[in-house]
């Protein structure tokens, strides 16, 4: 794995990733991480506004942007998933926060099962500010699958195709052996983890005792989300986070 990056404008570490993502995000000493949830998916274009507009009235920059969760409308080719992609990169770039081909916003991308939204659109977002913490630090991971997260992840995925108990076995344990790599790389330890989150559509509920309690994942308890990861052929998704503050925000914009 490789070594964490520093960005100071946003007062936080990255693991690197692909251009779209980096795969994990730590707060920097004397800051912490806070996470706004919608109510409901709000469309990427107004999102990102959203966003800009949350971050100003907490006082802080764009560059404390962290970690995006966004909702879509359906499994993408891996093509689409790449212009997706580039498109979702653009405000970020406008920010400040993608260079060249670096990204330091960790992200994860699901697809509902049940009530896809018409368009991609924000589920919730991550940023830094100042506080004055004890123990572990903040962080979050970007979802973590059944393939290395680079291109052309069909030719990787655990057992391409197929959906048995068993090979769903097989592709959870390789997605947590990910995400531990991930949580190595931060410093941190399972036991810090708050947020354990599963993205799936499968029955993994013999895994919780097998593979999460085991792994020592589930002190903040795990929540499931019956959904798809945003390639089509990848089955499970997982991530984790421990943040210091969580938001609700209305769907809604103020009528003030």
């Amino acid at each position: 794995m490789a070594e964490l990056i520093a960005f100071a404008p946003g007062n936080y570490r990255y693991l690197p990733g692909g251009f779209q993502y980096s795969a994990a995000v730590v707060a920097d000493a004397g800051h912490a991480i806070e996470r706004a949830r919608f109510d409901r998916p709000v469309p990427l274009a107004e999102g990102f506004d959203r966003v800009r507009e949350h971050l100003a009235a907490r006082g802080r920059p764009l560059t404390a942007l962290c970690a995006c969760e966004l909702r879509s409308p359906a499994p993408m080719s891996e093509p689409d998933f790449v212009a997706f992609n580039r498109r979702y990169v653009q405000p970020l770039a406008d920010w400040g926060l993608y260079k060249d081909g670096a990204n330091p916003v960790a992200r994860c991308n699901l697809v509902p099962e049940a009530s896809p939204p018409p368009e991609a659109g924000f589920y919730a977002f991550s940023y830094t500010v100042p506080a004055s913490t004890d123990g572990p630090p903040d962080f979050v991971t970007s979802g973590a699958a059944e393939c290395p997260d680079r291109p052309n992840y069909r030719a990787s995925i655990v057992r391409l195709g197929e959906t048995s108990p068993d090979a769903l076995m097989d592709k959870l344990r390789f997605a947590l052996g990910d995400l531990q790599s991930r949580l190595d790389a931060l410093g941190v330890s399972a036991g810090d983890v708050t947020d354990m989150s599963l993205y799936t559509v499968h029955d993994l509920y013999p895994a919780i005792a097998s593979e999460f309690v085991r792994r020592g994942l589930l002190a903040g308890g795990l929540a499931w989300h019956w959904v798809r990861p945003p390639v089509r052929d990848i089955e499970i998704e997982i991530d984790a986070r421990r943040v210091s503050r969580q938001l609700l925000l209305s769907s809604a914009r103020s009528a003030s």
